[in-house]
């Protein structure tokens, strides 16, 4: 599809990849631009039409739904990082948050957005997923865990939508230089250039971004994995619990 023209919806737009996934829509002649965040009022970008949406609540995602009933283009965006672990974590409050926002919500907007996407012709979703859809790290474990639901996820919507010609692109990246990222000094690709990556993707009808070097990689080692993968990673971890001894 192309994007010129079309009818684009992006979640968690007021900041960050979202707001950058906004102004390049606006950028490259999207019609219409709607810009969800929590708070609506720090949506600001011109050309972007500000609304209130929590994606954890179904209820609010039904009426966006139902308002929004032009849409050509869905972003699922939003996403939470809580940085915690498996078992070390104090509870699983962290874990239920993540996957309640980046599965559960992401899955609601899917849902409530398909036969809106099938009226308009077939469209396009965009779920922005992530390098730790293909593996485990402990410093962010259970964000790995909902990231690779929603890969699967994903997947599976790519296959029910299928009859109705809706494009759905999963959308893979190692650490983006946002707010989301600072805790980290690692190397980090730029939030324009996965974004544009992710509309030329659009409109050459993929299925798949590989927005880094290092998400490439790792996508390549998966038949591997124990092997390329893990070893670092245990390597790594094994230096920080002794360093909190």
């Amino acid at each position: 599809m192309k994007i010129g023209g079309s009818v684009a919806l992006v979640t968690g737009a007021n900041r960050g990849l979202g707001q950058v996934y906004a102004r390049q829509l606006v950028s490259r002649g999207a019609a219409k631009v709607y810009g969800a965040a929590r708070d609506p009022a720090a949506v600001t970008d011109p050309g972007v039409t500000p609304i209130a949406l929590d994606i954890t609540d179904p209820g609010r995602v039904a009426q966006i739904a139902a308002q929004c009933t032009d849409v050509t283009l869905l972003v699922n965006n939003a996403g939470v990082l809580k940085y915690s672990t498996f078992i070390g974590a104090p509870s699983m409050d962290a874990a239920r948050l993540e996957m309640e926002t980046n599965y559960f919500g992401t899955l609601s907007m899917c849902r409530a957005f398909a036969p809106v996407l099938a009226a308009n012709g077939g469209g396009a979703i965009v779920n922005m997923l992530s390098i730790t859809s293909f593996y485990t790290n402990p410093f962010n474990a259970s964000y790995g865990a909902s990231k690779a639901a929603g890969w699967s996820m994903t997947n599976g919507v790519r296959l029910e939508l299928h009859h109705q010609g809706t494009l759905v692109v999963a959308v893979h990246a190692g650490f983006i230089d946002t707010d989301m990222a600072a805790l980290t000094d690692a190397p980090k690709i730029s939030p324009e250039s996965v974004a544009r990556q992710v509309f030329d993707a659009v409109e050459a009808g993929q299925i798949e971004v590989l927005a880094d070097e290092r998400t490439r990689t790792v996508k390549a080692s998966l038949s591997r994995d124990q092997e390329l993968i893990y070893p670092p990673i245990q390597e790594f971890w094994d230096e920080a619990v002794k360093g909190t001894a």
